[in-house]
């Protein structure tokens, strides 16, 4: 993935040079960010960060993936506001489906806020199934916690009912 165009934007691998960026970006989507230092210590670690950007260069989101024994967890995907609602998120969750079965592993775990309706509902178009909850896992603002439906889309299973 060197740079993937799709209309009028493009993929990119994320490296430090856009986490300033990214950290903007975060800080205007989530109420709880992830820090820079959360993005760079992913790097550091060998994760893999993706970067959706606008053919001017503007960055729209972001994905970062860590790979964990033979699936990989997506830790992040964030759509910038002003973005949203226009098949970015999906574009960034095909891409991280699609790093996934480069790297030959056997699906993708992720966990989502029951507040975020949307982005359930994305995840499930796409395949995911809810198989657990983490008790507490997010910061939340009108209670000390909120709890994480965790999420899964098996390659296997797939199979079963065609490749996305």
């Amino acid at each position: 993935m060197s740079g993937v165009l799709l209309a009028d934007r493009y993929l990119t691998p994320m490296t430090e040079a856009d986490l300033d960026e990214v950290a903007a970006v975060e800080k205007l989507a989530y109420e709880f960010p992830w820090s820079r230092g959360n993005f760079q210590d992913s790097l550091r670690n060998g994760y893999f960060g993706v970067c959706l950007r606008h053919v001017t260069g503007t960055l729209i989101g972001y994905c970062v993936l860590m790979p964990v024994v033979d699936e990989m967890h997506l830790l992040n995907l964030c759509v910038a506001p002003v973005a949203q609602h226009a098949g970015a998120g999906l574009t960034l969750l095909r891409e991280a489906v699609r790093i996934t079965r480069a790297k030959k592993l056997e699906g993708v775990l992720l966990e989502v806020r029951p507040s975020n309706p949307r982005a359930i509902q994305l995840y499930e178009r796409f395949g995911f199934a809810a198989i657990g909850r983490r008790k507490n896992y997010y910061p939340a603002r009108h209670r000390s916690r909120e709890d994480a439906i965790v999420m899964r889309l098996s390659f296997m299973e797939e199979s079963a009912h065609g490749a996305r």
